[in-house]
């Protein structure tokens, strides 16, 4: 089926450019005129909207960082009115204050149809069912999905997360084509299937789309591979949009393409805040074009990748997140990320795709302990021979030492949203 693309989508790079510079110009009066903090902040480095002449000239403006959502708790970020807000959603706020953000019925629109899209992208098209297990509530996930799917047409299940053998029912009864959750969830929801004997491969689902924390390749092989489906990314965040900022397409699986009409993408070293050209790794960073309750002014997200030029469409593409600065563990010296060790845990035979990263303190030095789960008809033989691979692999790939313990099936808590990688039990870190 041929892929039918919006105007936007059709736009070469030229008139792309000329449109978001027309919509950063404003972006930059709107948050100036109406955000005290963003005001503050221009001021104090020099700097006025209508500095900016080039999309280039974005790079002389400062930053917005989480701390700073959180320190204007809950709405002193917002632009416009209280009684102009049709919606507000939030952070969990289990490392702080949780970070706020609202909507006009405006931004309620422009979510709706960056979502559409994103669908589509994916694969969707009107008439398909979509099953939404994101969690609804004040977390972005569900009702952006939800909307979204809407507006592309297509008949949206709402299943939200949790209870995960009535899902599994669902799917069998209702017949969806696509399904939209964590990665993480995904899997298991395929142990569920199995737990009732039921063949993953024999459903109706045709496209998986995963965000909400980062996978790898391996994963999504996977993925695909038991349950028959195209895996796709979905990228987005909550104080930028929500779902929908970027989304692979289904026909290349290259990268998201970054919906660059509305989100203005740059990646900036994480330590030093320069700005690196396209197809350089850093920190991912984002202004918002069209928003208007809560525009955001080069917001450091923290996501970790690059930029790519576009492939399937004319927007660039930001290869999958590899991890996340306040994601990285520093063992020993040594840089390490969890989708480093998922990459390994994966293409080791035995084991299920199910692990933790445990940090503890031994004396004055830290130590990492992999734990992960085998599969069911793994013998005690081929556990150890697993543990020591895994032992092997990190030490030759990442550079340091870890312990590796494998544990009976089904011992690690389930993710029913975002998964907890990272297990910190150091002295004074609970």
């Amino acid at each position: 089926m041929a892929v039918e693309l919006d105007e936007a989508e059709r736009m070469g790079r030229p008139e792309l450019e000329a449109l978001q510079l027309d919509r950063l110009r404003a972006s930059l009066r709107h948050a100036y005129d109406h955000v005290g903090f963003y005001r503050d902040a221009f001021d104090k480095a020099g700097l006025h909207p209508e500095d900016c002449r080039s999309l280039a000239d974005l790079a002389r403006f400062p930053f917005t960082a989480k701390s700073d959502l959180r320190d204007h708790y809950p709405f002193g970020m917002f632009a416009v009115p209280e009684s102009d807000i049709r919606r507000i959603h939030a952070s969990s706020g289990t490392t702080g204050r949780p970070t706020v953000v609202g909507y006009t019925q405006r931004d309620l629109d422009t979510w709706a149809d960056v979502v559409a899209r994103s669908i589509r992208a994916a694969g969707g098209r009107p008439g398909h069912k979509v099953h939404v297990a994101y969690g609804y509530g004040l977390f972005t996930g569900g009702l952006g999905a939800h909307y979204g799917a809407e507006r592309l047409g297509c008949t949206v299940i709402p299943a939200s997360g949790g209870m995960t053998a009535r899902q599994v029912q669902l799917i069998q009864d209702f017949r969806p084509e696509i399904i939209m959750v964590t990665p993480s969830y995904m899997l298991t929801l395929l142990d569920e299937f199995e737990r009732q004997g039921v063949d993953p491969r024999t459903t109706s689902l045709k496209v998986g789309i995963f965000g909400a924390e980062p996978w790898t390749e391996e994963m999504r092989r996977e993925i695909e591979e038991r349950f028959a489906i195209d895996a796709v990314d979905i990228y987005g965040l909550s104080e930028v949009m929500g779902p929908g900022v970027a989304q692979e397409c289904v026909e290349t699986k290259d990268g998201l393409h970054i919906w660059e009409d509305h989100f203005y993408p740059e990646i900036v070293d994480p330590l030093t805040g320069e700005v690196l050209p396209d197809g350089e790794r850093g920190e991912l960073v984002f202004t918002s074009l069209t928003k208007e309750a809560m525009p955001v002014i080069r917001y450091r997200t923290r996501d970790l990748t690059r930029l790519l030029p576009g492939t399937a469409r004319v927007f660039r593409r930001m290869e999958k997140v590899t991890g996340r600065s306040d994601d990285l563990v520093i063992l020993r010296g040594v840089n390490l990320f969890p989708t480093q060790i998922e990459e390994i845990v994966l293409r080791t035979p035995g084991l299920a795709p199910h692990f933790q990263l445990r940090l503890t303190r031994e004396g004055r030095l830290d130590a990492l302990t992999v734990r992960v789960e085998a599969r069911a008809d793994t013998p005690p033989e081929q556990r150890d021979a697993a543990a020591r691979s895994i032992v092997a692999a990190v030490k030759d790939g990442i550079g340091v030492s870890v312990a590796v313990e494998i544990v009976d099936p089904e011992t690690i808590e389930r993710s029913v949203g975002k998964f907890k990688r990272i297990v910190d039990l150091r002295p004074g870190r609970a």
